[in-house]
């Protein structure tokens, strides 16, 4: 009975065997073809990203994203008229002017070495003025796409599915290839935490050399001279890669703290000086060490030296100071900017500190034996998130773009989540629509609106021996960028008046002020100048606008335009009228002749 049995055990271990391979070669086969759709929708948002700013995108984010960058270096190096920020002013500068240098400055000089050499932009210069700096920073921007990549395996994450969720983020598609310095300061933090991975692709760890930290002296000094919150972000991962760069089996060693600062020194030290001897050139106009022999070493030196960094610290140090800027609960950077910007992720990190606080609690209070520690990887990664975060939330003035350095450890943490079929719609949806708000309807009417005015100020200025003058009053808008208007330095044809958000009887004043002392001018300067008053406005505050009694020549919509701080009301939505309400208003008002 024994032989028939082996017999027919044969074939059907054969069977179980090929069924076993078969299975294992399925799964392989399915994963391989995860991964590949994974990398052709990565490279497909890649090409989504460079394209959407060559487009380009018409979404005003914030003033700081041409006011902190491209707004001062086009007049410093294509001498363009601009309103010079007070961050840049030369009492108590509050930015370096190395990094604004290295981004939109380079963008500035190519464009400048390009008319140097009779190429013309003329017909685009205004668009080329916007998205060439643009195009350095998203260029920037792959840093992350390469850091996600080269540690993900080192923390225990799916890479290909963290560039997923890296490329297709509305913080990458629209904040990431925008000039503000919070972009900047996100590349500086991804490149840092490359450099202090472990595995064996991390340049530090593995390595030892004076060379490694020297790149950890450079990051953090350019970081914090970039903005000095950037040591918000540093904290946690510079701790981490002083302890495990030790060779001491203690954690955090008197011995490995004092090595990890020895060998970082002599490179902070070296670029703290670069730094501020190029800020103190830029805003006083010599060496801080110039000596006029009139006074002493130490009191030149002072009197000198600019520490950009230093004024920054001081003045938001100031709750009066920050109060000009808003004051938000503490907060608002964890239950609402989080949510903002990057939706149900923010959620999961959430959820995940949570459970580890109350596995520790709980295996802490019951002193369970069976209870599983949290992963190491998953708890440091939580750590890069939130300490940030909750230091940032030490100050009253919170918004959401302070965060958006926090987006790679916050994918490295989640790309190993399994999520539904509902789950990953949602997480879709939030994407697109965070995108197209940020990247096409917030704010949007303004560079267009400027594409338009510079448009109409080029072309009269070439008609007839006819010169003409613009009076463009902005108000209810965000702060106008000048240099995209593309007008020299000293040029009189343009005067921009900003009145931000100013009440209803101020601005209806300097309305008639305005009209009134144009009429006048034109009657004084009759067939030699013509003067022109335009109002920019958005529509939700255009009954308040007629309410002044101005008449009104010409309008140009420019659609959409949302803005937040005169948002739609419940009854826009029920009126004829909604595209006029969603667009911003650019008015030419009547001026006339009046002699006085």
């Amino acid at each position: 009975m024994a032989a028939p049995r082996e017999k027919t055990d044969g074939p059907r271990q054969d069977r179980l065997h090929r069924g076993l391979i078969y299975s294992i070669t399925e799964c392989c086969r399915q994963a391989s073809d995860g991964e590949m759709k994974e990398k052709m929708l990565w490279g497909a948002l890649s090409a989504l990203r460079v394209m959407w700013c060559l487009a380009p995108q018409n979404g005003y984010l914030h003033p700081d994203e041409f006011f902190q960058s491209p707004e001062v270096m086009a007049g410093d190096i294509l001498d363009l008229e601009i309103n010079r920020p007070w961050e840049f002013q030369s009492v108590s500068p509050c930015r370096t002017v190395l990094v604004p240098l290295l981004t939109s400055g380079t963008a500035f000089w190519i464009m400048n070495v390009f008319h140097r050499f009779g190429t013309e932009m003329t017909s685009n210069y205004s668009y080329f003025l916007l998205v060439l700096p643009r195009l350095i920073i998203t260029i920037l921007s792959f840093l992350l796409d390469y850091t996600v990549y080269q540690v993900a395996f080192s923390w225990g994450s799916n890479p290909w599915k963290a560039l997923v969720l890296l490329a297709m983020s509305p913080v990458t598609l629209v904040f990431y290839t925008r000039t503000i310095s919070n972009a900047v300061e996100g590349v500086l933090f991804a490149i840092l935490l490359l450099l202090i991975s472990p595995g064996e692709r991390s340049p530090v760890l593995n390595s030892g050399k004076t060379k490694s930290f020297h790149f950890i002296g450079l990051v953090l000094t350019v970081g914090f001279f970039n903005r000095p919150t950037f040591l918000c972000f540093a904290f946690v991962p510079i701790l981490y890669w002083v302890d495990k760069s030790g060779s001491h089996k203690s954690y955090f060693s008197p011995t490995s703290i004092i090595l990890a600062v020895l060998k970082t020194m002599p490179s902070v030290i070296l670029y703290t000086v670069l730094f501020i001897a190029a800020d103190t050139i830029y805003y006083t106009g010599h060496w801080p060490l110039s000596m006029n022999g009139k006074e002493g070493f130490i009191e030149q030196l002072v009197k000198n030296t600019i520490l950009t960094p230093i004024n920054f610290l001081q003045y938001n140090m100031n709750p009066e100071n920050l109060a000009q800027h808003g004051i938000h609960p503490r907060v608002t950077h964890m239950a609402v900017n989080g949510f903002m910007l990057f939706g149900l992720l923010h959620l999961f990190a959430v959820c995940a500190g949570v459970t580890i606080l109350k596995n520790k609690i709980w295996s802490n209070s019951d002193k369970s034996p069976n209870e599983k520690p949290s992963p190491q990887q998953t708890s440091l990664l939580l750590m890069f998130y939130f300490v940030p975060l909750m230091f940032l939330s030490f100050f009253s003035h919170q918004e959401p773009r302070f965060l958006i350095p926090l987006l790679v450890p916050l994918v490295l943490l989640v790309s190993n989540y399994n999520s539904t079929m509902k789950t990953k719609c949602v997480i879709i949806l939030f994407n697109i629509t965070g995108a197209l708000f940020f990247g096409c309807f917030h704010q949007a009417g303004i560079i267009p609106g400027l594409f338009c005015i510079q448009q109409i100020v080029q072309s009269n200025s070439a008609s007839g021996n006819m010169s003409y003058r613009y009076t463009v009053l902005f108000t209810h808008t965000y702060m106008p960028p000048l240099y995209l208007l593309n007008l020299k330095k000293g040029q009189t044809a343009v005067n921009i008046i900003d009145l931000a958000g100013c009440t209803e009887d101020i601005m209806c004043q300097t309305f008639r002020d305005l009209q009134l002392e144009l009429s006048v001018r034109n009657a004084q300067e009759l067939g030699k100048t013509m003067h022109h008053l335009i109002a920019v406005f958005p529509g939700t505050i255009q009954p308040v606008v007629e309410s002044c009694g101005l008449a009104f020549k010409d309008e140009v919509l420019f659609t959409p335009h949302l803005t937040m701080e005169d948002p739609l009301k419940m009854s826009h939505l029920f009126t004829g009228s909604l595209k006029s309400y969603l667009s911003l208003h650019v008015i030419e008002v009547e001026v006339g002749t009046t002699r006085r």
